[in-house]
């Protein structure tokens, strides 16, 4: 098991960019790597709140995590801190030992002096069946998009 950190400016004031995290429709387009889509099977945004999320590969010689061309997991939220930080435990659905395990996702917003925010994404417990480079690189798609939705949504005050 390992961990990573991406972190990404994105261009929208903190309070923006905690309900992009907690909106299950945005959350279906924003955290999901270029090639995949998102389906949001449950999601209860609260402390101790169950989801569980599929990623489908859009090319079929995609294989997934949890059989054919997906990815599912399900967790709970741990902890929600409104324009703070987000805390999520969760685990993929798969019979393959070396992508078992739950891992912590937290995601800590920090507002700079101009109104963006700097968003950190921290995984720990990722299990070694996982290579750290497609998590790093997942996670850093994942949060260009979440800048481009949050930003078209609040653009910069001129």
């Amino acid at each position: 098991m390992y961990a990573t950190r991406v972190t990404r400016r994105v261009q929208a004031p903190a309070t923006a960019v905690y309900r992009a995290l907690v909106d299950p429709e945005a959350l279906a387009v924003w955290r999901v790597p270029a090639g995949m889509t998102a389906r949001v099977h449950a999601f209860d945004a609260r402390e101790g709140g169950a989801f569980r999320i599929s990623l489908t590969y859009g090319d079929p010689a995609g294989a997934g995590k949890s059989g054919g061309h997906t990815d599912t997991y399900r967790g709970r939220f741990v902890r929600l801190v409104p324009g703070v930080q987000v805390v999520e435990a969760f685990a993929f659905e798969t019979d393959d030992d070396t992508l078992r395990g739950t891992m912590t996702m937290t995601t800590t917003l920090t507002e700079t002096d101009d109104g963006a925010t700097d968003v950190e994404i921290l995984h720990e417990g990722i299990p070694d069946g996982v290579p750290r480079g497609d998590n790093e690189q997942g996670t850093r798609m994942a949060l260009d998009h979440l800048a481009r939705l949050v930003e078209e949504r609040h653009p910069p005050q001129a």
